[in-house]
């Protein structure tokens, strides 16, 4: 006989779980009492707020593929958490967060912190559910598995009444995963989309999706090479191909570039694999007319409910995207210059001019994709400054990006620190803004615990700079509500342990980094950016087009 805390952390145990991310509560007690028994095998990585817990888990599903384990305590535990729920649905990452629940003998008399999370997280995660039988428990998890990893990934909550906890039971914990084939597209069906390829005259692939295994990616850039086809990344899912390949023309996101707009809205044919058509991929949904676009569009993914939700394909091909790519073969056309112009134009926009900034990010970005390993790992937030690791870093095989597709400022620490924890000997870099590292800036006490230090890179410029340009835009002259008065980033690092530096200059990030990089600690450099950088004044359109201005005078 085991209690259910004991077997539902025996059956975690079993289907593979590493890492469980969390604040604790009394309302879990004893799962965090059988988690006393798993150390080395399934460790409890713990938070100082319940929305960097659930980021970070979320930051992890993405990372390894797996549900990344989020464990927090009910009501206001839950409510804080919601934030990382909300991210990874928008982001289609399997995870799973374990919610303390008032026992039943409570439920439905509005107890201390009681909440209905079905009807709370119905909408918000993939599956919202409640144990109510002890020995349910190896079921509902498994199928909370499967369905957080599987089709289009996503999040599930599973709330944990007191009683289900402690009570005893002879059910047997899991034994390990179930195995489930990825789904593969029928001969014929893929034949039916070379052909479309094939009588293309600007064919375009545009993929995204965090579920991609290394063969898979190996097999799309193989047939896109191949085939000279143009490739787009759907928003932040730019690491998910080589950036160096010749195909590769650039991300289909916020601070669209002009040329990935007209990329889009002029192919005849596009192939889109493993993607989800937000707001952020479409424009706006203007680039593809709704419901039924003028481009010949083939949709692929792992979810039928994806499937024209929005746009009406002329093919709609129900497969996950590894057996998808692995099912291609070449096809070609007189489609070279359409390719080549693609990849120049994503080649011209990194040539920069001078940033109005001490630190001029543009240099240091420069610097950046220099020096660093081929493996790094990037990660950010929400805000302005988000366009330099996510449109002026080029991603290799084996280097990733942790950014959410929700736009939620605060991700970028907490992921950072679950990418520390998962791979410790990896070099892992946060861009954050000075308003968007304070979302989260306390889970650098997580990371000095954990042992799990990144180096952290505040753009700090006193402003939150993306809301602050739309209102210059909007209310010109009127600033309100958006000027930040900063602590002193440095001391409050090393209060935490960490290496920090306010770096003035430009001239000075080098040397600074270099020291950050030595550190054993992580490092946070606080970078002197100016408030005009990247504002309506110079986005990023204006940026690139003055770029290549400046080349022609050349």
């Amino acid at each position: 006989m085991r209690n259910g805390g004991q077997l539902l952390v025996e059956s975690l145990v079993a289907l593979g779980a590493r890492k469980g991310f969390g604040v604790p509560g009394e309302s879990y007690l004893a799962v965090l009492d059988a988690l006393h028994d798993t150390k080395g095998r399934l460790d409890f990585v713990l938070c100082r707020n319940e929305g960097g817990a659930a980021f970070m888990a979320a930051a992890w599903g993405k990372l390894m593929g797996q549900p990344g384990l989020c464990f927090v305590t009910r009501g206001p535990g839950v409510t804080n958490a919601s934030i990382g729920i909300h991210t990874a649905m928008q982001d289609s990452v399997p995870m799973i967060i374990f919610v303390g629940q008032v026992g039943t003998d409570m439920k439905g008399r509005e107890a201390f912190q009681e909440i209905d999370y079905r009807a709370v997280f119905g909408t918000m995660a993939k599956w919202a559910t409640e144990i109510d039988d002890v020995g349910r428990i190896p079921e509902i998890l498994a199928r909370a598995w499967v369905t957080a990893t599987t089709g289009r990934p996503g999040p599930v909550v599973i709330a944990l009444p007191e009683d289900m906890l402690t009570s005893l039971t002879d059910a047997a914990p899991l034994t390990g995963p179930a195995r489930i084939a990825e789904a593969a597209p029928d001969a014929a069906t893929v034949a039916d989309a070379l052909g479309l390829l094939q009588g293309a005259q600007r064919p375009l692939i545009l993929i995204g999706g965090c579920n991609w295994t290394e063969a898979g990616q190996i097999a799309l850039q193989s047939f896109a090479e191949a085939s000279d086809i143009p490739v787009v990344a759907a928003f932040r899912y730019q690491d998910q191909f080589d950036n160096h390949s010749p195909v590769y023309a650039g991300e289909a996101g916020v601070g669209m570039p002009a040329h990935v707009k007209r990329l889009i809205r002029e192919a005849d044919v596009i192939l889109a694999i493993n993607t989800r058509f937000g707001e952020m991929t479409t424009d706006g949904y203007t680039l593809l007319s709704v419901p039924v676009p003028s481009q010949t569009l083939i949709h692929v993914h792992g979810s039928d409910r994806e499937i024209g939700k929005v746009y009406q394909p002329a093919l709609g091909i129900q497969a996950g995207p590894n057996a998808f790519a692995a099912s291609l073969r070449p096809v070609s056309g007189a489609w070279a210059a359409w390719r080549a112009q693609a990849r120049a134009e994503w080649e011209a926009g990194f040539d920069l001019p001078p940033q109005p900034s001490p630190v001029d990010m543009g240099l240091v970005s420069a610097h950046l994709r220099e020096i660093l390993p081929e493996d790094a790992i990037l990660t950010n937030g929400a805000g302005n400054f988000t366009v330099w690791p996510n449109k002026f870093y080029k991603f290799g095989r084996k280097a990733r990006l942790l950014a959410p597709q929700s736009g939620a400022m605060g991700y970028g620490v907490p992921a950072a620190v679950a990418a520390k924890v998962a791979f410790p000997d990896r070099t892992v870099v946060c861009f954050a803004g000075d308003g968007d590292f304070q979302m989260n800036c306390q889970e650098l006490g997580t990371a000095m615990q954990a042992g799990a230090q990144p180096i952290i890179l505040i753009l700090n410029n006193g402003i939150y700079g993306t809301i602050r340009a739309h209102q210059e835009r909007n209310y010109p002259a009127r600033v309100s509500g958006t000027t930040l008065a900063n602590p002193d980033f440095t001391g409050l690092a090393k209060a935490y342990g960490f290496h920090a530096e306010r770096v003035e200059r430009t001239e000075d990030f080098p040397a600074a980094f270099a020291r950050a990089r030595a550190s054993r600690t992580g490092a946070v450099l606080d970078l002197n950016i100016s408030p005009e950088a990247l504002t309506p004044r110079q986005t990023l359109s204006q940026m690139r087009a003055a770029a290549l201005a400046a080349k022609d005078e050349k």
